[in-house]
């Protein structure tokens, strides 16, 4: 059986999962559970509330109704749609990724012969505290 902790592993490759850890504790008030945390990569990885339950070997409903009463609550409420119903539990990873924790795809590929031998990478990372938004600029000059 496998780890609690390596269950929804993908989500840490493509997600800022403690900044959004820490944003989001900070609507709730106190840092997330365990429970709520593998909810919420879960839901990032892409799983519906019925899937992260039958990973977990857990009951559908019940994980349907915590995630209303935590991630859902506390995600709409960083994100400002407060009043806002959920239509899909896709509107989460959506929204998350509409306010920027969802980082840069990890695809590999062969890079030598795409940049200059000599080259300078500069990269930019601009933070707005009202919308907890993160804005990344990469430039590329050749040295």
């Amino acid at each position: 059986m496998a780890s609690t902790n390596d269950r929804f592993v993908e989500a840490e490759s493509r997600w800022d999962l403690k900044t959004l850890y820490s944003d989001l504790a900070a609507v709730k008030g106190k840092p997330l559970t365990p429970v709520e945390k593998l909810h919420l990569q879960g839901l990032l990885c892409g799983y519906s509330p019925a899937e992260i339950a039958e990973k977990l070997k857990k009951n559908p409903k019940g994980v349907e109704t915590d995630l209303c009463a935590s991630i859902y609550k506390y995600v709409k409420a960083f994100v400002g749609k407060g009043i806002e119903k959920i239509e899909n539990w896709r509107n989460i990873a959506e929204w998350l990724e509409d306010a920027g924790y969802k980082t840069q795809s990890s695809a590999k590929f062969p890079t030598k012969d795409l940049l200059p031998e000599k080259s300078v990478v500069n990269i930019t990372i601009l933070r707005t505290v009202f919308k907890q938004r993160e804005y990344h600029r990469i430039g590329l000059t050749e040295g």
